[in-house]
């Protein structure tokens, strides 16, 4: 593996650690595809730190785990908007 991938998966992952960070807004950070972040901590990761890979797991499950409440809040607040848009436009 090239000296730069493997900096770039040793960052994403203390990056995600420090901040609980979903892998969207990882690639955000990083600049890169979630695919990339996705192969890069569950994938990579693994072979280069274990115990590393351990934490970024915990983060990887509870993020999925509340994914459905984060899609269900940002729907809520799109509608309060397009709704706030239409008082606005009258």
């Amino acid at each position: 593996m090239k000296d730069y991938i493997e900096e770039r998966v040793i960052g994403i992952a203390n990056y995600m650690i420090e901040t609980k960070a979903t892998v969207r807004e990882v690639a955000k950070v990083f600049k890169v595809s979630k695919s990339t972040v996705h192969k890069d901590v569950s994938e990579r990761l693994p072979k280069i730190n274990p115990i590393m890979w351990e934490e970024v797991r915990k983060i990887l499950e509870k993020n999925k785990a509340e994914r459905h409440i984060r899609g269900g809040r940002a729907t809520r607040m799109k509608y309060k908007r397009i709704k706030e848009e239409k008082a606005n436009a009258k």
